[in-house]
C-alpha cells in the first residue's frame, strides 16, 4: 500500500470537476501515467480510494505514484487531443505503448534450377531472388502459403537434384498439395512452369493469374498436350476456389478495420484484422498487462493509429467506450475525411469482430498454455454466475468422512481451465470430532484464509486469492463460508457445486439461490470433472488416513509400542508388510525403538520362530 495514498486522496478530492489531463509521477519525478478526464475530481480520486476492484496493473501503478498534475482543457475532446501528445512525447511505463516494428517482408525464389517459393523478413546475399519489399508481413505469409498449394510446389528442407529418390514423398504429395520432385518424375521444364505461374499469381493477383492460366489451357488443348491442359485447368480451379471463399467470408467488408479484445488473468490481448478491398490483407496482435477496462480500448485505439498513417474510413468494434465519439473525431482529423466508429451488433460485421475477438483469445492462450476452448466455458462461466472478472483462478472444495472419523477436506485449483495439481492442498480437520459437513468447511476455509494473511508472497499457493471459490455442497456450506469471509473482511465470488440423486452436478448455489446449468453442456462438463476431481481427491487423502490408523491401530496393540512409535515405524519401513519382515536389528536401528520394544515387534510377527540374536 502506498503510504502517501490518504494524503494524495485528499489533493485529489480537491480538483475541479472539469475536463483535463492528469500526470502521475513516481518518487523521482518521473511520469509513470498519463490519463485524461472528463471530471478531474472523480477520475483521479477513484485511484485513491479502495484498490480491490482495481486490476493488478492500475494496484501497481497507485503503489508507486509519489504525486500528480494536471492540465485544465476547455472540453474532453482538447484533453484527449493533449493527453495523446503528452504519452508520445514522455512514453510513461503504465500507458498502452505500441511499438511500430513490424518490419518489412519479402517473397523470396531460391536460387537455382529447382528454386523454392517463399517467405521472409529479411534478405540475405546467398544467390535468391528476393522479390518486395513487402509492409503487410501477414498478407505476404498468406499469399506465399496459398501460391505454394495451388500451384503444388515443395515447401519441405529436401534440396533438388541432390535429393532425387532418395526417399520417399512426404503427406503433401499424398493429400495433392506438393508435385513431389523428389520422385524423380517431374520434369525440370515442368517445375519451372509451375513456379512462373505461382508467381505471376503472387503479382498479379487471382483474376489476372486465371486469365493467363486460361490461355496457357486453351494454348496446351489446341496442341493436342491434353495432359498439360488438364493440369492448368485444376490449378485455375483451385485459385478460383481460393477467391471464392473470400468472397463467401467477406463479401460486404469493404476498407475497414475490425478490432477486438480479450482479457484474462491479468493481460489483455487487442487483435486488429485489415482488410481491403474485401479481402483480409494484414493482422496484428498486441499483448500486454491489463489496465483500466473502462479505457484500455480507448487508450488502445490512440496508441495504435498514433503510429498507423493509413486510417481506415471504417472502424468496426466488439465493444465501446464512453469518449467514442471524440477518438471519432480525433481519427477524421487525422485522416482528413470522416471516420465511422461502429459497435455492430448483428449480421456480418458483428461475426467478424466475434472472429477477431476469437483470434485475440486464442493468441493471449497460446501465449499462457492453454486454449481457447479452455478461456471460453470461463467465459461462459464468468457470464453464467455474473462475475466482474473471468475466473482464471479457481479453487474448489470438498469434505470426506466416515461416520464422523477421519475427518478431511481437499482443496483442488484449476488455471485457465487446467488442474493446477501443485497447488492442490489437503486439511484434516482438528477443531471438533464427529460429522458436521458446515463446520468442516468453515474450519477449512478459516485455515485457507489464515495462511493467505501469514503469506510473504502475494502470488504463489496460499498467497494469492483466487478468482472464484467452489464448494461441493449447497446453501449450508455457502452459508458457513460466508460468515468467515465477512468475518475476515474478504470479498471472493462464492458457490456450491449442487449434485442431483445420481450424484451429478445440476446446478451452482450463491446467496440468491440456484442457477441452473445441465443446458449448456460445455460448462456442465467442466464444472462436473471440476467437482469429481475434488471428490475423488479428498476421499483419497480419507482413505489414506483410515489405512494408517488402521495399521497403527494393530501396531499400538504390540506391548512396548505407542502411538509415537506406531508413527515412526510407519514412516520408517512405508508399510506394515515391510515391518512384518525386518529382524531384530532392523527394528532396533529404526528411530524411537529400543532393544525391548523391537524384540517385542519381532515376535508379534514370528510368534513361531522365538527371538533372534542381534549381532
Amino acid at each position: 500500500m502506498n503510504p502517501k495514498m490518504a494524503e494524495l486522496r485528499k489533493k485529489a478530492m480537491a480538483l475541479p470537476l472539469l475536463p483535463g489531463v492528469y500526470l502521475m509521477h513516481d518518487a523521482g519525478g518521473d511520469i509513470i501515467y498519463i490519463g485524461k478526464a472528463k471530471a478531474l475530481k472523480n477520475r483521479v480520486s477513484q485511484y485513491f480510494g479502495s484498490q480491490h476492484n482495481h486490476p493488478e496493473k492500475v494496484r501497481r501503478m497507485v503503489s508507486n505514484v509519489d504525486d500528480f498534475e494536471y492540465i485544465i482543457t476547455d472540453s474532453e475532446f482538447e484533453a484527449l487531443i493533449l493527453e495523446c501528445s503528452l504519452i508520445k512525447q514522455h512514453s510513461p511505463k503504465y500507458n498502452i505503448l505500441l511499438k511500430d516494428d513490424k518490419g518489412y517482408s519479402y517473397i523470396r525464389v531460391g536460387a537455382g534450377d529447382w528454386g523454392k517459393l517463399s517467405y521472409v523478413l529479411q534478405k540475405a546475399d546467398d544467390g535468391a531472388t528476393y522479390i518486395g519489399p513487402y509492409k503487410n508481413s501477414y498478407y505476404v505469409k498468406s499469399a506465399v502459403e496459398e501460391a505454394n498449394k495451388i500451384f503444388l510446389l515443395p515447401t519441405c528442407n529436401r534440396s533438388f537434384p541432390r535429393d532425387f529418390r532418395k526417399a520417399r514423398p512426404c503427406l503433401n504429395y499424398h493429400i495433392k498439395q506438393c508435385m513431389a520432385p523428389c520422385t524423380g518424375k517431374v520434369s525440370l521444364a515442368e517445375y519451372r512452369e509451375s513456379l512462373k505461374q505461382a508467381l505471376d499469381f503472387l503479382k498479379g493477383g487471382s483474376s489476372e493469374s486465371v486469365r493467363q492460366l486460361t490461355a496457357q489451357m486453351e494454348e496446351a488443348a489446341e496442341n493436342l498436350e491434353f495432359e498439360r491442359a488438364a493440369r492448368i485447368r485444376d490449378k485455375i480451379n483451385a485459385v478460383r476456389r481460393m477467391g471464392d471463399k473470400q468472397k463467401v467470408i467477406l463479401s460486404k467488408v469493404l476498407d475497414e478495420d475490425v478490432i477486438a479484445s480479450f482479457s484474462a488473468d491479468g493481460k489483455t490481448c487487442f487483435q486488429v484484422f485489415r482488410f481491403e478491398g474485401g479481402r483480409l490483407f494484414d493482422r496484428e496482435s498486441f499483448i500486454f498487462d491489463s489496465g483500466d477496462s473502462e479505457s484500455e480500448t480507448e487508450e488502445f485505439l490512440l496508441s495504435y493509429y498514433t503510429l498507423r498513417q493509413d486510417i481506415p474510413k471504417n472502424i468496426a468494434l466488439h465493444t465501446g467506450f464512453d469518449a467514442m465519439e471524440d477518438v471519432q473525431r480525433w481519427l477524421s482529423e487525422k485522416r482528413g475525411a470522416k471516420v465511422t466508429l461502429t459497435v455492430p451488433q448483428r449480421g456480418e460485421q458483428a461475426q467478424l469482430c466475434a472472429m477477431c475477438r476469437a483470434n485475440a483469445a486464442e493468441a493471449l492462450a497460446q501465449q499462457k498454455g492453454a486454449t481457447v476452448r479452455e478461456y471460453s466455458v470461463l467465459e461462459e462461466l464468468k457470464e453464467t454466475l455474473g462475475l466482474e472478472k473471468l475466473p482464471a483462478y479457481i479453487e474448489c472444495y470438498d469434505i470426506s468422512n466416515l461416520a464422523g472419523t477421519e475427518n478431511v477436506a481437499g482443496m483442488v485449483v484449476y488455471q485457465n481451465g487446467r488442474p493446477l495439481r501443485s497447488a492442490y492442498r489437503k486439511f484434516k480437520i482438528k477443531g471438533f470430532a464427529g460429522q458436521d459437513d458446515y463446520a468442516s468447511m468453515a474450519e477449512t476455509l478459516t485455515r485457507r484464509f489464515e495462511e493467505y494473511f501469514r503469506a510473504e508472497k502475494a502470488d504463489e499457493g496460499f498467497g494469492r486469492l483466487p478468482d472464484l471459490i467452489l464448494l461441493d455442497g449447497g446453501r449450508g456450506q455457502v452459508a458457513a463460508v460466508r460468515a468467515v469471509m465477512e468475518r475476515m473482511a474478504l470479498d471472493v465470488p462464492l458457490f456450491g457445486l449442487v449434485k442431483d440423486d445420481r450424484h451429478r452436478t445440476r446446478a451452482v448455489t450463491g446467496d440468491g439461490g440456484e442457477i441452473a446449468i445441465s443446458a449448456k453442456r460445455q460448462l456442465f462438463a467442466f464444472l462436473s470433472k471440476m467437482q469429481d476431481e475434488v471428490h475423488r481427491f479428498a476421499i483419497g487423502y480419507h482413505h489414506t488416513r483410515r489405512k494408517n490408523a488402521t495399521f497403527r491401530s494393530s501396531l499400538t496393540s504390540i506391548d512396548g509400542v505407542g502411538e509415537v512409535r506406531a508413527k515412526a515405524l510407519l514412516k520408517y519401513f512405508r508399510t506394515v508388510d515391510n515391518i512384518s519382515k525386518a529382524d531384530q536389528a532392523e527394528l532396533e536401528a529404526a528411530p524411537k525403538m529400543t532393544k525391548d520394544s523391537a524384540r517385542a515387534v519381532f515376535r508379534y510377527f514370528h510368534p513361531d520362530e522365538g527371538e533372534k540374536s542381534t549381532i
